[in-house]
């Protein structure tokens, strides 16, 4: 006997015995979609078959959902036919001609709805709203530039208002110091006898009337007079607004071969002779190890005019460029150990805050040659390297647009 061993077959087979009489009608007398599946069972197709048709099903039925929901909701809500827009519209205008207040009351009280107080004017605030300097105290990690941010003002600011105390240089801040913090960007001035409102007002590229009717300054314009001779007592600290401060060169003047003695006044470093030798490339390499900054960037604004690179205790400092030394040793203003290069063709190099000197006034140097070591000399708050470069015909120039 064959055995049976699909298992549709088998549940065939017991169906037929169960029921001999049935198994003895005529196949050609059972309906078409019944021999087909028996026809796609023998075939081992069964399974298949059963699966599309769930998957069909199922889909079908998704269709119907979203067909019954869009009929019923979304057509209920937004009419799309044009005769039912235009009852809408008419209903609408019908509603908004019989309403006789707004449904929210300015000040008052809406039992449909919810109290609310509406103002349509609004104040804004003021970016700055005092007129009085104050103090701030310096913090361990401050710098001009994250002061300037703290209080909205200009980096330049900081120091125009503190120019008596640290007299146009950035790096005199130090922790525990106090400085004046101007309430807008502009200038600090000590009132002096003799001066006048009118120059005072030219230097710092103001008017008059700008010093004058600013509420800090506590001025009267009937009580002050002639403005050439303005009753103002002496060491009245006054306020500009806007005003435009200068910076003096006295730390880094030009130092030629030919007359170094011009900064005598620097410090113990100054050169006097008069010298003559190689000069440069007019090709300038790093001269340290680092290329990255340790402190404050080129910054003219804030009287900055070199940049100070990152590096250790001890790091060699090279020359950039071939030429001859015309400063070596202390500065006095705060620059420490300083070695001062001219390479000819108004060029100069200038390094500062070295812990050792390698190199004598006169003396000539090659590109890349050690001159000295990294230190933290003068004012200086760690090790770093405040590196310049000095131009006859275009200044103290910008040292990240001619470093090689």
């Amino acid at each position: 006997m064959q055995e049976i061993t699909d298992p549709w077959q088998r549940q065939d087979k017991e169906i037929v015995d169960a029921n001999p009489q049935e198994n003895e009608i005529p196949e050609q007398k059972e309906k078409s979609y019944i021999r087909f599946w028996r026809q796609l069972r023998r075939l081992g197709l069964g399974d298949s078959a059963l699966r599309l048709g769930t998957a069909i099903t199922t889909i079908l039925l998704a269709f119907l959902v979203v067909w019954v929901i869009d009929k019923i909701y979304l057509e209920g809500q937004s009419p799309r036919n044009p005769e039912a827009l235009i009852a809408l519209a008419e209903a609408e205008s019908t509603t908004s001609e019989t309403l006789t207040e707004p449904l929210f009351k300015a000040g008052g009280s809406n039992a449909d709805g919810i109290d609310r107080t509406a103002n349509l004017h609004t104040t804004l605030p003021t970016k700055n709203a005092r007129d009085q300097v104050i103090q701030y105290t310096i913090e361990a990690g401050d710098s001009i530039f994250s002061i300037a941010e703290k209080f909205d003002l200009k980096p330049e600011t900081i120091l125009w208002g503190n120019r008596y105390t640290l007299g146009d240089d950035p790096h005199f801040i130090l922790p525990g110091q106090t400085l004046n913090i101007l309430p807008v960007d502009g200038v600090y001035h000590q009132w002096s006898v003799g001066e006048g409102l009118n120059g005072i007002a030219a230097y710092y590229n103001v008017t008059p009337e700008v010093i004058i009717n600013w509420p800090g300054n506590d001025l009267d314009e009937e009580e002050i007079g002639d403005l050439a001779f303005p009753n103002i007592p002496a060491e009245t600290m006054l306020v500009i607004p806007g005003g435009i401060g200068t910076y003096t060169d006295w730390r880094t003047p030009r130092i030629t071969r030919e007359e170094p003695a011009t900064a005598k006044h620097l410090g113990p470093g100054a050169c006097t002779g008069n010298y003559d030798g190689m000069t440069g490339t007019l090709s300038f390499i790093w001269p340290t190890t680092e290329r990255y900054l340790s402190g404050f960037d080129f910054s003219p604004e804030t009287n900055h005019f070199g940049i100070d690179i990152a590096g250790n205790l001890g790091n060699a400092i090279y020359s950039a460029d071939t030429g001859v030394v015309v400063y070596a040793g202390w500065n006095d203003y705060g620059y420490g150990e300083m070695v001062v290069i001219d390479h000819g063709f108004g060029w100069q190099t200038l390094y500062a805050h070295l812990n050792q000197v390698n190199v004598a006034c006169g003396e000539e140097v090659l590109k890349g040659e050690v001159i000295g070591l990294m230190g933290s000399t003068g004012k200086s708050t760690g090790p770093h390297l405040h590196f310049e470069m000095r131009n006859d015909e275009y200044g103290r120039v910008n040292p990240w647009n001619f470093l090689e």
